[in-house]
């Protein structure tokens, strides 16, 4: 049998790890088909971790923050810890929180993004540069979530802040980061113009991040929602209202192509 070492599947290369040994006899075929079968999943009560996701997607497990309490997110921290998850994101964590968890080892807070991180940021990897462009001030707390995560993931990060439409010539002083761009981030509330005036310039996917920032006819956000589902530049697409990580998340895939195709 292999060591228990062998079977934290916290990376891809243990897989192929699990099927040279069978190709070499070292393994039989049902001791492979069994560790690779064993806890796909952790039941700790209140949740179940997914100790297989970065197998199946390339990235590990995201911990949700917001409606967990303290002793249940230092519980699943400590959970992906056993299973050899040496890095850890935390989102939607608010201070009051990430207080009672600080003196977990290798913890650091981002407040703005309202993001814990444990253990290193991993080395960047991606193709190319993700750039975060903000139309206002106001929009930087979702903002911040895409940038750490998108950081977090492998990135380089190039942040773009308060260029909206109403100076547009603020925007128009970084085509050369907008133009060299490997995926654009594009959040703003109120009318969400900018995701349509940064689809029509850059030559790149852009996300577009509608967020709930503006007055009474905003709505919350689905004035600039709807706005960005009907935006006439075809570049571009569009996530939920204030959803930074999932931006960033669809953007490091898109910045990690190649590392699928050369495994193809």
């Amino acid at each position: 049998m292999f060591p228990p070492v062998f079977f934290r599947f916290e990376m891809n290369e243990n897989i192929r790890t699990i099927i040279e040994g069978v190709r070499t006899g070292a393994v039989s075929v049902d001791e492979a088909v069994l560790k690779l079968k064993e806890e796909p999943f952790r039941d700790i009560d209140f949740a179940k971790i997914d100790h297989h996701r970065r197998i199946r997607q390339g990235v590990a497990e995201v911990i949700y923050g917001a409606g967990k309490s303290p002793d249940q997110i230092r519980r699943i921290v400590d959970e992906m810890r056993m299973h050899g998850q040496e890095n850890i994101l935390i989102t939607r964590l608010d201070d009051d929180a990430y207080e009672k968890i600080s003196d977990l080892e290798g913890i650091a807070y981002h407040s703005d993004a309202r993001i814990a991180t444990v253990g290193d940021m991993p080395p960047v990897d991606g193709i190319g540069n993700i750039v975060v462009a903000t139309a206002g001030t106001s929009d930087i707390k979702v903002a911040e979530e895409a940038a750490v995560t998108a950081r977090f993931l492998g990135n380089e990060v190039v942040r773009l802040y308060d260029v909206g439409v109403a100076g547009l010539h603020r925007l128009m002083a970084h085509l050369d980061d907008i133009m060299s761009a490997s995926v654009i981030v594009a959040i703003a509330g109120m009318e969400g113009a900018l995701a349509s005036v940064i689809g029509g310039l850059a030559d790149c996917p852009v996300i577009a991040v509608p967020t709930s920032v503006g007055y009474g006819a905003s709505f919350g956000g689905m004035t600039a929602l709807l706005a960005m589902l009907n935006s006439c530049a075809s570049t571009v697409s569009v996530v939920n209202i204030d959803n930074g990580f999932g931006a960033a998340y669809v953007a490091s895939r898109i910045n990690h192509i190649s590392d699928k195709r050369k495994e193809t």
